[in-house]
Parts: structure tokens; sequence; C-alpha cells
């Protein structure tokens, strides 16, 4: 055992509980003038952040990264500024139900290379909202910027008022020591965005976790869709930081019946379509099949980097590569068709609406089960028909799937950097993570007068087997 290491995960635990001793003394005034400032510099740095993010990584590209960071902090704060975190939240004086809101206590949140300042100020903001000090350990390839936005969410946190080491970043730490923090007893919660294996690892630390799955977003295109709104809106998606957001489109799935008219649109908006040898090429350099995972050299490129990497001319401006597959090409002989967070896109032609949703499920359960799934129609029955037979915690509907599974932007969904995935992604619930997920909830229960008084004194009649259903609710009424 390294007794060195097992120190340094103790000292910087020693803090957080302390700070976590001091947290939960806050009342919600005290709380919410300490969120309020860590908005406030989260905002008014978002462009700064952007830039170190861009510089380090080499991802994606400076003006979205900033509309990431304005999504961390504005959205995220207007949606959580009027929330009750302390003391009594809510009371149900019909039911006789008082809850009270507790924080958890110290959170382990690891942060990807992908949305690295980003994340960051949505897990500090809503760690300090719930009254839980963070502990934020960042991708090896983005330590410098992430660690800059939990530094500045600190010194504002402190001017505030808020307890010493209430947030700590810890940029470099080996495997064991990752491993020793998830799964240290006083560690209350560990909230991991990351790769696959980080997120297992997470879940098989023995303390409460919540991860996220694979995205592999597939779209389909009705036939009663708006074809040239329909991929302006996808590329809007899956251009935005270079399809980065784990959320972005993977599959677009089309109605044979509009498939010309896509496959023009897509061309005229300037997406280029992949001859078969072509795919092979661009297959090799985005995807590794041993490791079964995207290759990271692509993550966040643009279209013309990415073929010029793979050696295939495209024409000038291309802005997305499109692979157009067979149906029965799903899986991992062909990489295309798994999740690649790039502008690389795999494109499918159906029979009908039935042969659609099947080749969604198809695509959906190849690493994105209970993430998101999208479509594009004006039929209000097949978008409902649609939604409850695929396995997705968000249907996104007419909107670009990125932004629109973030929430807030789009729609009235929770924003979020953290979308779980429900038990087909191994997560707990199918949420967009915020608050209320950060915190742990009391319930008074009062003695309450049963609906039946007979219930009281244990002689009730439901007790007695010889009475039907009907005639113990009727005995029931006449006694309440």
């Amino acid at each position: 055992m390294d007794t060195g290491q097992d120190n340094f995960v103790e000292e910087i635990l020693t803090k957080a509980l302390n700070a976590a001793l001091a947290m939960g003394k806050l009342d919600q005034l005290q709380t919410d003038k300490i969120v309020r400032s860590i908005y406030e510099t989260g905002f008014n740095h978002r462009w700064d952040l952007a830039e170190m993010a861009f510089r380090e990584t080499g991802i994606g590209n400076v003006r979205d990264k900033m509309i990431k960071n304005i999504i961390a902090s504005r959205f995220v704060y207007r949606d959580i500024f009027l929330q009750k975190t302390v003391g009594i939240i809510n009371e149900d004086k019909e039911n006789e139900i008082i809850e009270i809101a507790r924080p958890m206590g110290p959170v382990f949140a690891i942060t990807p290379v992908t949305n690295p300042t980003s994340t960051a100020l949505f897990k500090i903001l809503i760690a300090m909202k719930s009254r839980n000090p963070i502990i934020i350990y960042p991708h090896g390839a983005a330590r410098k910027c992430t660690s800059e936005a939990a530094r500045l969410c600190y010194d504002a946190a402190l001017a505030a008022g808020a307890p010493e080491n209430c947030i700590q970043w810890i940029p470099r730490m080996t495997r064991e020591q990752v491993l020793r923090f998830m799964s240290h007893k006083r560690m209350a919660l560990v909230l991991a965005t990351g790769s696959v294996s980080l997120v297992k690892a997470a879940y098989s630390s023995g303390n409460p976790a919540i991860g996220v799955g694979p995205g592999n977003v597939p779209v389909y295109i009705g036939k009663s869709a708006d074809v040239s709104f329909a991929v302006t809106q996808i590329l809007l998606s899956k251009l935005f930081d270079n399809g980065t957001i784990c959320a972005s489109e993977q599959a677009v799935v089309v109605s044979h019946n509009n498939a010309a008219a896509v496959k023009a649109e897509f061309i005229r908006q300037g997406a280029c379509f992949l001859s078969p040898g072509q795919i092979k090429k661009v297959e090799k350099i985005a995807f590794n099949k041993t490791q079964r995972s995207m290759s990271p050299d692509v993550i966040g490129k643009p279209a013309t980097t990415i073929a010029k990497m793979a050696g295939i001319k495209v024409p000038a401006g291309t802005r997305c590569l499109i692979a157009p597959m067979e149906k029965s090409q799903v899986g991992i002989e062909w990489p295309l068709s798994l999740e690649i967070l790039a502008p690389i896109l795999a494109f499918y032609e159906v029979a009908s609406f039935e042969e659609g949703i099947s080749q969604c499920r198809r695509i959906n359960e190849h690493g994105g089960l209970g993430h998101t799934v999208s479509i594009f129609s004006n039929d209000d029955e097949k978008i409902r028909y649609f939604a409850q037979s695929l396995n997705a915690g968000r249907i996104i509907v007419n909107t670009p799937s990125s932004q629109g599974a973030l929430g807030g932007l789009y729609n009235g969904l929770t924003p979020s950097l953290t979308l779980a995935c429900g038990s087909g992604g191994k997560n707990f619930t199918t949420d967009n993570i915020s608050v209320r997920h950060l915190l742990n909830i009391q319930r008074i229960a009062y003695n309450k007068i049963s609906f039946c008084a007979e219930h009281q004194d244990g002689n009730a009649f439901c007790c007695d087997q010889h009475l039907t259903i009907d005639e113990i609710d009727e005995k029931c009424d006449k006694n309440k």
C-alpha cells in the first residue's frame, strides 16, 4: 500500500469534509449569494475560458465553446436560482408531509476534454447550490483550462462568503488516486463525465455515482418533415463545436419518400457523401476497432481536416462527411454507424415509418441506449408513437439534437451538461442532472387519520378473508 498516495487523498478529503461542515450551516440567502457570485464570474469569463479550452485541447471552436459556457452558467443559473435547497423546501398539508433539504457531502467530479470549462462551471454551480463541497478532476488534455475555471469559481465563492476548500481541483493524479477518491467511504457522490471505462469505474466504486452513457443518436426524417429545415437543424447540431456533444446526431434515417430531396439538401448545405472506398479510409482513422471506441485524433476536428487525415479528396468548404450505408450495416464492423464526436454522419434509407423505427432502434442499441433520439416530422401521432417505441431519455422533436438535449435553449428541458440515460445506460434516472439530484431529502411524516377509521386499531375490514373487495370498499366508505 502506498501511504503517500493515501495521505494525499486523506488530506484533500479532510479539507472537503471541513468545508462540508461549514456549508451545512449556510442559510438560503448565504447560499444563493455564493451561487450568484460564481455564476457572474463564470459568465463574465465565458470567452476567456473558451479560448483557453480551444488552445489547450485543439477540439471544436472558440465560439461554440463560449456558447457552452453560457449554457453552463447563465442558463443553469436561471433554472436553479429560485429553487429552495436549505431547510424546509416543501409542505404537503393534505398528506401532512414536510420535506427538508440536506446536502449530501463531498462530491468527486470528473470533467471531460470535450466540454472542459462548461462542465466544470455547471458542476460547481449545482454543487454550491446544494451546499456540497466539490473536488474537480479534469481530463489530462484539458487540465489548465478546467483548473482555471475552478479557480475563478473558487475565488468568487470565497468573496461571497463561502468556506475555504468548498471547491478544490487536482490537475494531476494517478489512476490509483482517482480510484481511491471514488471509493473512499467519506465520499458522498461521484459525478463522472468521461470515457465508458471511467464511468464504469465510478459505478463500481461502492459509492453513489451519476455517470452518462454514450450517445450514438439516430435522427429520423419522416415524409411530413420540412426537408430544408430538417437538414439545416441537423447540421446546426452536428457542427456545434464540431460534434463534441454526446447528444449530437450520429446517423440519419430517411424515409424513401424524401430521401433524394434530403441528399440534395445536405449537398447544397456543404455535406459530402462518401464513396464505399472513402468510407473505408475514414473508418480507419475515425475508429479504433481493437479498443472499440472512436479515435481521439478526430474528436472535434473539422470535416476537411478529417478528410485530409484519411487521404481522401472532398470539395473545398465541406462541412460534414456522410457515409451512405445499407440497413444491415450497424455495429462494430461498420464503425461509422457508431458514436464519433466529429462532423461524420451515417445515412440510411428506409421504406416505411415502422422500418425507420426499427433502424433507429438498431442504431440506438449499439452504444446509445437510454440517451437521446431525434425526429423531424409534422405528424404528432407519429412523433408520439416514435417516442414510445424507443429507449431514450430525451426525444428531440424538430430541433437540433445537441442544443435541444442540453435544455433551456430550444425547449423546457432542465439545462444540464450531464445527460443521464436511465437503466439503458446503467443510470438511475433519465433526467438532465441538476441540483435536485445532489440533495438528500428528509421527510417528516405526521400521524394522519386513515381513509377508514377501522384501520387505526388493526381490525380493518380488509383483514376479513370472507369479504370481497366491493364489500370492503362499501364498509370503508360508510366509516370514513
